[in-house]
């Protein structure tokens, strides 16, 4: 794969499965500042990533992720939808080891966003 891209599911302790992708290239998507909850930050660092394309899968899910933790729903759900419906999928790797399609992440993704998953991290984020 070009871009060497890898996918993390990150596991938070009495709280629901999320996911996380990560980049394991020079590319940086915000991976830090979305593993220690730092949103805002994650989203600058993303936003401002030159290396990858706007419409990169990992970089429209990582920005989704931060956006929806944000409790910005509506643009996280079109960064989702984006990566769901691109023309080109991406094998991403989970922390358990299995590739999964981009697409079925951003799909999986949608799904959380639909159960109101992100809700906590919003919630936090108020405190």
């Amino acid at each position: 794969m070009a871009l060497g891209i890898t996918l993390a599911l990150a596991f938070m302790v009495q709280a629901p499965e999320e996911i996380v992708p990560t980049v394991q290239t020079t590319a940086d998507v915000g991976l830090e500042e979305l593993v220690a909850g730092r949103d805002r930050a994650a989203l600058e660092v993303i936003e401002n990533c030159e290396e990858l394309a706007a419409t990169d899968p990992a970089r429209l899910i990582n920005r989704g992720i931060a956006l929806a933790r944000l409790g910005r729903y509506d643009e996280a759900r079109s960064d989702f939808e984006a990566a769901a419906s691109a023309s080109e999928a991406v094998d991403l790797e989970t922390a358990s080891g299995d590739w999964v399609d981009s697409r079925r992440l951003a799909r999986r993704a949608l799904a959380m966003l639909d159960k109101g998953e992100f809700a906590r991290y919003y919630a936090l984020s108020l405190r």
